[in-house]
């Protein structure tokens, strides 16, 4: 940078990692021989010290205007000319707000930039047009292709990741801590956002580390298939060593976050013969939590115990056994009707797209496979749909739920809305009414529920607190970037993230283009810096004279002048903006409810030909030709030999 930067003096301290190499960063334009710590504006845990004329270079240049309050990088101004000291008390009233973080050359950049004018200071960009969103989404998608092609004729790596691992951490200078000379961007989760980041994020530039306790990528949309026989299950999964070899990928659980020294805290998913499991840490310098939810069982008693779930293989896997296991058990001679009765009882809770799909495909599995194998028995079979709310899908409208309604009377699911259940025992599903169903199967498919980590994470940024619905932390509350409020360079996205003014659907088409949106963000060069509504857009320092040449300024970008300094920061003015494409149900017996956005209209379908249409779609967004192929295998050995009912 041109003029005479603020000089930063900071004690010396083993280093987690390697911050530096000699190579300059094209990115950002900062040299890479810059510690990493200041190149994406974070200080491990490093105290910095400043002479005065720093100290007021920290400050903003134009003072916040009454009654408000601005927050930088070093946590919150006082309001209305309050002393220091008034304000330090305050702030440590409400909790930790980050006040030794040293100010980093982008901070300084950042706060002198709070004027009158600023781009940060402008209002929002109003939400584009579907078309707009559509071509922006095109553009990107072009670019990733050339990727892709370099990443296929590309040497694979000869350093394992496992190589990086070197002995520090922990307390007692015992554990794992993973070692890099290239920012580190931290994924948390291998679900429909981090698996979208793997695929496009640039790992020549950045070190990729993946934290998951599954190691592969599940298409969840047609899980309830799975569970039927219709499809095979390794069908719908991509390892994420596959998704991309470039990505250091550990199967392990993240327990805690440190977000003031950027440290995840993992342990290993698999033990030793002793039962013990590895620990270590990851420094990172860029967080993506992509942890998804895990089912909700609203405390409901006997739930965990009793009920199958529909959220993982290994709950398809469960689930596919035990409906032939029934059968087999009705099959025994000297059962009563009694018993029949009860063991051929499947109960589907939840009038969802999970839920709703799983009645469907299950019907289909009685009518055309079991009804051949077990004729005698089908007078007693029954499959009965449960929820509390007095219809289902209400992603629909009423006339395609009623579509759903009488595709399920004709074949035989019995629909019961405006009940709840109350109690789950071994053989017993209990109602609010005090009415008592015996079953053989009950999946429980009622809505989701955070996961510890996130609880954890919300729970210990005060900020959060105005957001979390009921007053308990439950999501991530994220800024139109989808940085997580009130926490630096940390982002969410996904089911565990709640969108400041937009509520978006809890969808996988959602978290994908989240999970795109963030890796072009980051291949850019772009620091997420603090989030919050009031904070500045993600930046990055650039010279001038670079953006006639290397054509930075595009993609939604707005540059600030540094007048003091002579270098610009260059704004990310493209906040994310979900494109619908439509939703999609499977009804059963070869029906389905299709609704297609377009620019101007809606397309609404039912019956056979949106059945045709959500195959089409189910096949082409699957994630890699393999998968396309064998679900095609699947569904033609179902149509010609039957569904397997082997059991095993």
């Amino acid at each position: 940078m041109a003029g005479a930067p603020a000089v930063l003096q900071a004690p010396k301290l083993a280093p987690v990692v390697s911050l530096s190499t000699s190579r300059r960063c094209p990115r950002n334009g900062l040299s890479r021989s810059t510690p990493r710590a200041s190149r994406l504006v974070v200080s491990r845990g490093v105290r910095c010290e400043a002479t005065k004329e720093d100290q007021q270079a920290k400050a903003p240049s134009t003072a916040p205007p009454p009654g408000s309050a601005q927050k930088n990088g070093a946590g919150s101004v006082a309001k209305n000319g309050a002393s220091p000291a008034a304000a330090s008390q305050k702030q440590q009233q409400k909790g930790p707000q980050y006040p030794d973080r040293p100010l980093t050359e982008v901070d300084l950049m950042a706060l002198r930039g709070r004027g009158k004018g600023r781009p940060h200071h402008l209002e929002w960009p109003q939400q584009s047009g579907w078309i707009e969103i559509a071509w922006d989404q095109f553009k990107d998608s072009a670019e990733d292709i050339g990727r892709h092609l370099s990443r296929a004729v590309k040497e694979l790596p000869t350093t394992k990741a496992i190589d990086k691992l070197v002995k520090g951490g922990g307390k007692d200078g015992q554990g794992l801590r993973l070692q890099s000379e290239k920012p580190v961007v931290l994924l948390l989760g291998a679900g429909w956002g981090a698996h979208s980041i793997m695929k496009v994020i640039d790992t020549d530039t950045y070190e990729v580390v993946c934290i998951s306790p599954r190691n592969h990528f599940l298409f969840t949309p047609m899980l309830p298939s799975t569970a039927v026989g219709t499809v095979e299950f390794r069908s719908l999964l991509e390892p994420v060593r596959t998704a991309n070899p470039f990505v250091n990928y550990f199967e392990a659980a993240c327990d805690r976050i440190d977000l003031e020294n950027k440290l995840a805290y993992c342990t290993s998913q698999n033990s030793y013969l002793d039962g013990r499991r590895p620990k270590f840490e990851v420094a990172y310098d860029i967080l993506v939590v992509a942890v998804g939810e895990q089912p909700a069982t609203f405390g409901t008693p006997g739930v965990e115990e009793h009920c199958f779930f529909m959220k993982e293989i290994p709950d398809s896997v469960g689930l596919r056994q035990r409906i032939q296991q029934q059968f087999e058990l009705a099959a025994l001679p000297g059962t009563t009707e009694e018993e029949l009765e009860q063991v051929l009882h499947f109960v589907v809770v939840g009038g969802g797209p999970t839920g709703v799909e799983f009645a469907g495909t299950l019907s289909d599995f009685l009518r055309q496979d079991l009804r051949k194998k077990y004729p005698d028995l089908m007078k007693h079979v029954r499959v009965t749909l449960l929820n509390s709310a007095q219809t289902i899908l209400n992603q629909f409208d009423s006339k395609m739920q009623q579509h759903a309604l009488e595709n399920f009377k004709r074949v035989g699911v019995d629909v019961r809305t405006g009940v709840r259940v109350t109690e789950v025992t071994k053989d017993t599903i209990v109602l609010k009414n005090g009415e008592q169903l015996p079953y053989g199967v009950c999946v429980w498919s009622a809505g989701n529920a955070p996961r510890p980590l996130v609880q954890q994470l919300a729970g210990q940024i005060p900020e959060q607190a105005e957001f979390q619905p009921g007053g308990r932390p439950s999501k991530l509350a994220v800024d139109p970037f989808l940085r997580v409020v009130g926490a630096r360079d940390v982002i969410a996205l996904g089911d565990c993230s709640l969108m400041v003014g937009d509520r978006l659907p809890a969808t996988a088409q959602v978290a994908g283009q989240q999970g795109a949106y963030v890796a072009h963000m980051i291949n850019r060069g772009y620091l997420p810096l603090m989030g919050g509504l009031d904070q500045p857009p993600p930046c990055k320092p650039v010279d001038a004279e670079a953006l006639v040449t290397d054509n930075v300024g595009t993609m939604g970008s707005t540059l600030a002048d540094d007048e003091e300094e002579g270098a610009s920061l260059l704004y990310y003015k493209k906040p994310f903006q979900f494109l619908n494409l439509g939703i999609l149900a499977y009804v059963g017996d070869d029906r389905a409810l299709t609704e297609i956005s377009l620019p101007f209209t809606k397309i609404k379908l039912s019956g056979q030909f949106a059945y045709l249409v959500w195959k089409s779609v189910y096949i082409t967004k699957q994630v890699s030709f393999r998968n396309r192929v064998l679900i095609l295998f699947d569904w033609l050995k179902a149509q010609v030999f039957g569904r397997d009912l082997s059991n095993f």
